[in-house]
């Protein structure tokens, strides 16, 4: 049996590679294509968060209401709904998606805001649940 010799090896980048090592996460334009950028992780985090803070605001509020003897409550079942009623009612509102985008470091004026925005599916590719992404 033969002993090879150690060999030293060293990683680098080709210079095709270097332009994409030094690529930085910059915060796309909120009117951009979609087929020029992709959602990255930390907008997607920073829209999470918003959503958690959005739900603690409504269950604190709901639970408020509901201790001061202001809201009626019959069941858990009731809860939800209302829960979810009031989540809706907020983030379907202008007030409510401007909320979120500011959450994701956009300032876009109300008037600019689209309430109904609509899924287009690539052809070929349609959603899993129809018109919703549900």
């Amino acid at each position: 049996m033969s002993m090879e010799e150690p060999r030293d090896y060293q990683l680098a980048a080709s210079p095709e590679a270097a332009p994409l090592a030094k690529k930085e996460l910059a915060l796309p334009d909120p009117g951009a294509t979609p087929f020029k950028i992709v959602v990255d992780p930390e907008m997607r985090l920073k829209l999470r968060r918003a959503l958690i803070e959005l739900i603690d605001y409504h269950d604190e509020s709901l639970a408020e209401h509901f201790a001061d003897g202001k809201l009626a409550l019959d069941s858990y079942k009731e809860y939800i709904e209302l829960f979810a009623r009031s989540l809706k009612e907020t983030v379907e509102s202008r007030e409510g998606v401007a909320y979120l985008l500011r959450a994701a470091g956009f300032e876009i004026p109300p008037e600019q805001i689209n309430l109904e925005p609509e899924l287009r599916w690539k052809r070929g590719a349609p959603g899993a649940f129809g018109k919703s992404l549900l």
